[in-house]
């Protein structure tokens, strides 16, 4: 049986997803909830960087001044590595009797039992939550982590990688320049996701009410929890479509459409794949109305046809360029432009197109896919 105060801690952080979106004040949180929940005397939360260390790490359990003297943050070495490395949970009796433990700096603390769990979204692990010294007596002395704690700390890294999506995304959203943009994505991600984090909330609520009398629909209850968690963490993700990523000041069209396309790829079970090789710089009008017009039809391919694959290409034309994104998705009649195209967001690509002195073409029809085709001049 659940104890409680780890239902407590559980529902505590689904409660923090809807209201703090700073990611380091989510990462505490998350972190905080995990040593409650775990009865654990210190617990740590990092999030690898590209060049084998953390881009981010939180602790609880640790004061601030030995956190200063402890140093420079960890590396991504030993058991931490194996983490991230395999996305697999670790639970060791004695961390410092494990064969991959390479010691840690003077003013770390002493840390005997060890259990750390991976926060993956899909087979992307985006950190992992490490606990150590449980603070429990048994009747034959001694103490460490259980299969019990490992499932409920499993459970709480899902919604871990939930928070962690939510609060990038809205880190993302703080690119925006565009107020009308910034509100526009704000009322998507309430409608969207509001009514799915307000059932969290209520079925954890549900199951710490169960939990002392009815264990079997407690779990139950729980089960439904990680349902509507994956059902939000979706929402949360296919929201990103909107956002202008800052490469394409910085780094140009093909380096927009490809971090775009990496990331939905990640985010959606669908296949999302670019080809764009020889496409020379356009002016930044045109560009901006082919990413936007590229957002709009991959949005409409992963939310509305059910597609299982998306190509999307870019090509160089004369001195412009052609767009061009298929899916094979469910398709539709184009010749119901007045109900289809405002709903798949037709008119407003039809609008950019022409603003740049482009064109856009639609290929679809009902269990057919859907192409979408832009072409733009150069400069």
């Amino acid at each position: 049986m659940l104890p409680r105060t780890g239902l407590a801690a559980v529902s505590a952080a689904l409660l923090a997803m809807n209201r703090r979106l700073e990611v380091r004040e989510v990462l505490q949180t998350i972190t905080t909830s995990a040593r409650e929940l775990l009865d654990a005397e210190y617990a740590a939360l990092g999030v690898p960087d590209d060049h084998g260390g953390f881009a981010q790490f939180v602790v609880a359990g640790v004061s601030d001044d030995r956190w200063r003297a402890i140093g420079p943050l960890p590396r991504q070495h030993g058991i931490l590595a194996a983490m991230l490395r395999d996305a697999s949970p670790q639970r060791l009796a004695d961390v410092r009797r494990d064969p991959r433990f390479e010691g840690w700096p003077d003013a770390h603390p002493e840390l005997a039992d060890f259990i750390g769990m991976p926060v993956a979204d899909g087979e992307e692990v985006l950190g992992a939550i490490f606990l150590a010294n449980k603070r429990c007596e048994r009747p034959g002395g001694g103490c460490g982590f259980t299969g019990e704690d490992e499932q409920l700390l499993r459970l709480l890294a899902e919604h871990a990688a939930i928070a962690l999506t939510n609060a990038r995304l809205y880190e993302r959203s703080r690119e925006l320049t565009i107020a009308g943009e910034r509100a526009r994505i704000a009322h998507e991600l309430h409608d969207a996701v509001s009514q799915k984090l307000f059932s969290l909330r209520l079925t954890a609520q549900a199951a710490t009410a169960l939990v002392g009398r009815d264990p079997d629909r407690a779990r139950e209850e729980l089960r439904r929890v990680a349902g509507l968690a994956a059902e939000a963490a979706d929402e949360l993700r296919a929201a990103v479509v909107e956002l202008r990523p800052a490469a394409l000041e910085e780094d140009g069209l093909v380096a927009a459409l490809r971090s775009q396309v990496q990331v939905l790829d990640r985010a959606h079970s669908a296949r999302v794949v670019l080809d764009a090789e020889g496409v020379r710089a356009l002016p930044a009008a045109q560009e901006e109305a082919l990413l936007r017009v590229a957002q709009e039809a991959l949005h409409n391919a992963l939310r509305h046809s059910g597609a299982r694959r998306v190509a999307v290409s870019l090509a160089r034309r004369g001195t412009g360029a052609v767009l061009r994104v298929a899916d094979d998705g469910s398709g539709f009649d184009p010749s119901a432009v007045r109900r289809a195209g405002r709903r798949l967001g037709l008119v407003s690509m039809r609008d950019r197109a022409d603003g740049v002195g482009g064109t856009l073409r639609v290929d679809s029809e009902p269990g057919r896919g859907t192409v979408i085709e832009m072409e733009v001049p150069g400069g």
